[in-house]
């Protein structure tokens, strides 16, 4: 059972906390507003996902949260904490994987590669690349290049790397976008089982309804841009989860529906 399941809710911590958060650009008449007020929580041990109509601001919402963007306002608490600067118990997994792989060298030494920031004995760096590469199935690719592998398996990679770096709290952003819809599933199934070994907390930002509500134990459900947080869904499907069985369910149907309404609302523009 994964560590998180058996504690009662009020044992629960909350390690992240996204209070007002608003990030604009420019100023005067060219200011432009991506996020007005943002604010909700994040558990220990919870995956969250966070849906949106497109262009309200999603991906900047996870810049500011990992410390790579300074919001305008509002904050950003880890563990009691103001972010800043890139937290060194986060780790990021971004969408475009080609981009952030380096095609010259192994896959062994592309998950290697941000261990040398940390003192580490050089068997340590080696059991967590050996550990890591086991926990996305790719041990006996460790010596190919990335440009060998199927854009599912260089994000696999990619997620290997994030695990390597021992994050308590991995932030992933629309990471199976790129992919078909059997690698997608494959996928999701993948950081479901790494979440349940690792007992990582995660917040992933996500335009699939389905996929939100199929991994996710909260959705929060962005409006429009200038962006606040419309509702924050909870989802109480039991786990494990099944690509077939899960979705067949009634709850995940109604789930599905209610997001997927709350999100088309602000699509459509006020008259």
């Amino acid at each position: 059972m994964a560590p998180w399941v058996a504690r009662s809710r009020a044992a629960v911590e909350v390690v992240l906390e996204i209070n007002h958060l608003a990030k604009w650009y420019g100023s005067g008449d060219k200011i432009v507003h991506a996020l007005a007020d943002v604010t909700f929580t994040v558990e220990e041990g919870e995956f969250v996902c966070v849906v949106g109509p497109s262009g309200c601001g999603k991906t900047t919402l996870l810049k500011c949260v990992a410390g790579l963007l300074r919001a305008s306002r509002g904050e950003v608490v880890l563990r009691g904490k103001r972010v800043t600067d890139p937290p060194e118990e986060m780790a990021v997994v971004f969408q475009e994987y080609g981009r952030s792989l380096m095609p010259w060298t192994s896959v062994r030494n592309n998950v290697l590669f941000p261990l040398r920031h940390k003192k580490l004995a050089k068997q340590e760096r080696q059991r967590l690349v050996a550990d890591s590469l086991a926990a996305v199935d790719l041990s006996r690719f460790d010596g190919h290049y990335p440009w060998q592998l199927s854009g599912g398996m260089q994000q696999r990679v990619a997620i290997a790397r994030a695990l390597a770096y021992q994050p308590s709290i991995l932030l992933m952003d629309e990471p199976f976008a790129s992919v078909d819809a059997q690698t997608r599933g494959d996928l999701e199934d993948l950081v479901l089982q790494v979440r349940d070994e690792y007992g990582i907390t995660i917040l992933f930002v996500t335009h699939d309804i389905d996929e939100s509500v199929y991994l996710a134990d909260r959705v929060v459900v962005l409006s429009n841009s200038p962006t606040n947080v419309k509702e924050v869904v909870p989802v109480s499907l039991a786990r494990p989860r099944d690509q077939i069985a899960t979705k067949e369910l009634p709850d995940f149907t109604h789930l599905r529906g209610h997001v997927a309404r709350l999100v088309r609302r602000e699509q459509i523009p006020v008259a």
